[in-house]
This record gives C-alpha cells, sequence and structure tokens, in this order.
C-alpha cells in the first residue's frame, strides 16, 4: 500500500514539474513567444518528458537563449514595457521585453508577445511582492505608521524563510523551468536554482504572518483578514508561473514549505522578539547567529543571485534587531501598552495622512541614499582589502569574501537606520 502511495505522489510530481504546464498557462493567460524553433511537444499537446530531479543550472552561455528569439531588429523591443505592435493583425498585441537584466550575466532576456495587459499588469504586480524594492518599502513603512511590532517580527520571519528558502534551493539544485517551451517574461533570477520557489515562500509567510501577528491585536472581522492573506498568496504564487520562473511543483512546495517555517517560528516570536531587545547578550548573538547562517548559505554551491539574497535578509535582520535593543536600552518605546488593545484604525483626516506621507518618504530617501552610500563606498574598500579589481562590479561581487561582508555591512546599516537612526529622526522634526 505505502509503496503503490509513494509510486503514485512521485508520478504526480513529475507530471505537475513538466515546463509543458507552464507553458499551456502563459498561453490562456495570454503571453507568446517569439520561437523560431520546431514546435515543442508542449505546443503539439504532448507532454514533454521532464521528470522532477536534479538538473544542471544554466550558464552564462546559455541563458540568453530564452523565448526562441535571435533578436529581429524589426520588432520594435520595449524593455519592461508594452508597445503596440502595429504590424500584427491584433491590435489588441504588444510587445515587451523582461523589466530586468539577469542577475549573473547582464542579459537583458528576449522579447515576447501580451495579448492580455491586464493580466501582464497584474502578474507583474504579484511578483514584485516578493522583490527587494517591496520590502525596502513594504517593512519600514509597516514601521513607522501602522505598527513596530508587528513588522519586527515580520522581518525576522522573513529573514529565516529566505535563509531556509535559498538554501534549500542550493542544495536540491533544480534549474528553472526549460524555454521553449516556456517563455521568459523574467529573466533576473534565471541563472539560479528553483526548487522551491523563495517568492511563494515569502508571498506566503508574510500575509499570514501579518495575519496570525494582527488578528486580536487589531480589530477587523476574521474572514476579511484571511481573504486578503490568501489573495495576496495566490496572486503572488501564480505570478511565477506566468512569469516562466517556476513549475506548478516548485510553487505548490514553497507555499507548504512556508507554511511549515511559519508552524515552527510564530510560537517562539514573541520570545525571539524580547530576547532581541532585552537579552543582556543580545548583540553577540545577533551578529554571531546570522553570520553563521550567512557562511552556511555560502559554502553550498557557486555564486548566484539567492546567496547574495540571503545575505541581504540576514543582514537586514541582524540590523533590525540591534537596532530594536538599542532603542530599547534607550528608552525609546515603540510599542503600545497592553492596556490598549485591542488596536483600532484612528480617524483618517488629512493631517494623518500628510504625516504618514511625510514619515514615508522622508524615510524611505534617508533608507535609499543610505543603500546607495555604503553600496559605493564597500564593494571598493572589500576590492582593495583583498586584491581584487573593482572595475567590474558584478565579477567581484562573485567572491564570497567580497559578496557577503557586502551584504551584510550595507542592510544591515539599512535595517538599523529603519529601526533606530529613522525614528529619531522623526522625533527631531517632531513626526513621531
Amino acid at each position: 500500500m505505502a509503496r503503490v502511495f509513494l509510486k503514485t505522489f512521485v508520478r504526480v510530481c513529475n507530471y505537475l514539474q513538466e515546463p509543458c504546464h507552464v507553458a499551456r498557462f502563459q498561453s490562456i493567460c495570454g503571453i507568446k513567444g517569439t520561437f523560431i524553433d520546431k514546435p515543442s511537444k508542449a505546443d503539439s499537446g504532448g507532454p514533454e518528458q521532464v521528470h522532477a530531479g536534479p538538473r544542471r543550472r544554466l550558464q552564462s552561455s546559455e541563458v540568453g537563449v530564452g523565448n526562441g528569439a535571435t533578436g529581429d531588429a524589426s520588432v520594435p523591443q520595449v524593455n519592461g514595457m508594452l508597445s503596440d505592435d502595429a504590424g500584427r493583425p491584433d491590435s489588441d498585441t504588444a510587445v515587451a521585453k523582461p523589466l530586468r537584466r539577469n542577475s549573473l550575466t547582464g542579459d537583458m532576456g528576449r522579447e515576447f508577445l501580451v495579448h492580455n495587459k491586464f493580466l501582464f499588469y497584474l502578474f507583474t504586480f504579484g511578483t514584485e511582492l516578493g522583490n527587494e524594492m517591496f520590502f525596502i518599502i513594504f517593512f519600514p513603512f509597516l514601521f513607522w505608521n501602522i505598527d513596530a511590532l508587528v513588522s519586527r517580527r515580520l522581518i525576522v520571519v522573513w529573514a529565516w524563510n529566505l535563509f531556509v528558502g535559498q538554501s534549500t534551493k542550493d542544495m536540491v539544485r533544480w534549474s528553472r523551468p526549460a524555454s521553449p517551451p516556456v517563455v521568459k517574461v523574467e529573466v533576473f533570477y534565471n541563472s539560479e536554482y528553483s526548487m522551491p520557489s523563495t517568492h511563494a515562500m515569502t508571498g506566503t509567510a508574510i500575509p499570514f504572518c501579518i495575519f496570525m501577528l494582527t488578528y486580536g491585536r487589531w480589530q477587523y472581522p476574521f474572514l476579511f483578514g484571511l481573504c486578503v492573506a490568501l489573495s495576496w498568496s495566490i496572486l503572488v504564487c501564480v505570478s511565477r508561473v506566468y512569469m516562466g520562473m517556476h513549475s506548478i511543483l516548485e510553487v505548490i512546495t514553497g507555499f507548504l514549505y512556508s507554511l511549515l517555517v511559519l508552524a515552527f517560528f510564530y510560537p517562539i516570536l514573541d520570545k525571539i522578539d524580547n530576547y532581541y531587545m532585552m537579552g543582556h547578550y543580545a548583540p553577540l548573538m545577533i551578529i554571531v547567529s546570522h553570520v553563521s547562517l550567512g557562511l552556511v548559505a555560502f559554502s553550498l554551491d557557486s555564486w548566484s543571485t539567492s546567496r547574495g539574497d540571503t545575505a541581504q535578509a540576514l543582514g537586514t535582520g541582524a540590523g533590525a534587531a540591534l537596532a530594536s535593543h538599542v532603542n530599547y536600552h534607550l528608552g525609546m518605546p515603540q510599542d503600545p501598552p497592553l492596556s490598549s488593545l485591542p488596536l483600532t484604525l484612528p480617524t483618517v483626516t488629512a493631517g494623518l495622512v500628510l504625516r504618514s506621507l511625510l514619515r514615508f518618504f522622508i524615510g524611505v530617501a534617508v533608507l535609499l541614499v543610505t543603500r546607495m552610500v555604503m553600496k559605493a563606498v564597500t564593494i571598493p574598500f572589500l576590492c582593495r582589502l583583498f586584491g581584487l579589481p573593482s572595475d567590474d562590479v558584478r565579477q567581484a561581487r562573485q567572491q564570497m569574501k567580497v559578496e557577503l561582508p557586502y551584504r551584510y555591512i550595507v542592510y544591515s546599516v539599512v535595517g538599523f537606520s529603519c529601526v533606530c537612526f529613522v525614528p529619531l529622526l522623526f522625533r527631531i522634526l517632531n513626526l513621531a
């Protein structure tokens, strides 16, 4: 009985891993590749035999073949934008290219056709919910304007979630879905491994953790919070299939894996947060634990964006945790007293909106300037320290001795600034 179940389970996993299902979903959603190759089995209706299992990561010379195009000069190429293609019979068709170039090779990707602009913009928004720029905006806004406690604990879950997911990728080592038949709507992460989907993991962990942390702490209907969390998660998960970055199996695995990580960490979040703030040896433990996890992640495989993202999340988490400790010992309470729970949303007034927007724009500007300055200073310094040429930043950052301290230094300072320095600036400006 167990053997039959195992065989059935493996058969279902192999089926869900096939790239033809990704290509078929993209076709239903109006995405067409400018393929010049012979039709694949997926296009002819037959299943493509690509089974779940370890697969070789694409090398630099192989990444640029996505979407099967050779760069037809007669077709307008608009990077990350949509442009009407008057030469095509369907006036609703637009031509687009991936929004960002490949992080490892610098490849810009190939053009593709978009027949449904609404779904294109919807799923582009959905996939951005798992990218760096969203988190550098979302976490600070939540911390400065809504609930500092929820934001602090979200950062802990986010950092651990990314570490577990990215490390698992580098141990499982499955490559991205094959193109063709899959259209690469996004190529930024195309050179890293794909199992499980860390976008699906963060896109599940963040909304469900928000729901679990805020329900009972804030007054809102249970069904409303659950629907928002589920909708957020589904949008991010489905967007990764739409972008051609993950198979259905990888997205489902990421979703379930994230729930498992959340189930482990949520019961001890309160203890972790309190220790970070009040523990006598908390600063030492924060630095040692986060750096050690980064070293583990960097030892698993060759350089890829997954390692950098892991160090970035751990660095941000370390900086935010150290700032929480400093805030507590400086007597800068940012959490409402327990007697005020459950919290209710204040009456929305012009003054409240203005102060919130001022906090947000001033704070994000400070964080972006901090990140820009730290990046400009740190990489040349590390290259000089280790005797490496600094004229090719991408090549220099493929060295562990550059990438690991660079990510930690830059993003720990950003995390520290978000939780400690910017709120202090708000007090000086009377915006607290």
